[in-house]
């Protein structure tokens, strides 16, 4: 039986504000107030596209969203013009949470990590779902540094947090890969796109090092953080 109710796990959902405007903009439009109804309708629009750009389990962006910035018209110029560090991340061992607990707690834990991976992000960073376990950390205007300090941020919320509170026993820890790349190093500019597969290939060095880990790679070779009370 699932120790916390699913309330206490996620905030109440907020009132359907695309039917809200819809239903004003229509109202306005009647009255022949045209310039507010537009502006509602406006509204209505955004918060649609949006909804469609969000993970409907985990309220993350979603992998559309993922998409457009990885391959979309403004990709190149980005990375041409400002330093961007891009993390994919992997829950450890999902399988057996599941396995275990069940999926409804593989659910609720899943929702748990993405609000944990959205915590202390640069301006214009984001969180993604990029597919079942996986999520990826976007962050644009951080040298390298202070890249790895977020990751490794996000690491160690998720490893210390009270997860036995949701299910006696229960541990949940994340790998990740981080690649980051700055404008002006001298070296050829990397696309985002390939930002992503060099994140993908130190993910799994740092699952083959044991789990709990953020690889990265510096000038000379890779390196890894662990997870250390």
């Amino acid at each position: 039986m699932v120790a916390e109710n699913e309330a206490v796990l996620r905030s109440p959902q907020p009132p359907d504000l695309l039917r809200l405007h819809e239903a004003i903009a229509g109202r306005l439009a009647i009255q022949g107030d045209w310039r507010r109804a537009y502006q509602h309708l406006r509204s209505a629009l955004d918060i649609a596209r949006d909804g469609s750009l969000r993970d409907a389990l985990t309220s993350s962006y979603n992998r559309r969203y993922l998409d457009e910035r990885l391959y979309g018209p403004f990709a190149d110029r980005q990375a041409a013009h400002a330093p961007l560090g891009i993390a994919l991340i992997d829950l450890d061992r999902f399988k057996s949470v599941n396995d275990t607990y069940g999926h409804l707690v593989g659910d609720r834990v899943l929702r748990r990590v993405a609000d944990l991976l959205q915590e202390e992000l640069p301006s214009g960073g984001f969180c993604a779902r990029y597919g079942g376990e996986e999520f990826v950390l976007w962050l644009p205007g951080v040298e390298a540094g202070q890249a790895v300090r977020v990751v490794e941020a996000a690491r160690l919320r998720v490893a210390r947090h009270p997860w036995s509170e949701l299910q006696p026993g229960l541990r949940v820890t994340i790998s990740a890969g981080l690649a980051h790349e700055a404008p002006g190093s001298g070296e050829p500019v990397t696309t985002p796109e390939r930002q992503l597969r060099s994140a993908d290939t130190l993910l799994y060095a740092a699952k083959r090092a044991g789990r709990n880990k953020v690889a990265y790679r510096d000038a000379q070779s890779t390196q890894l953080m662990t997870h250390a009370e």
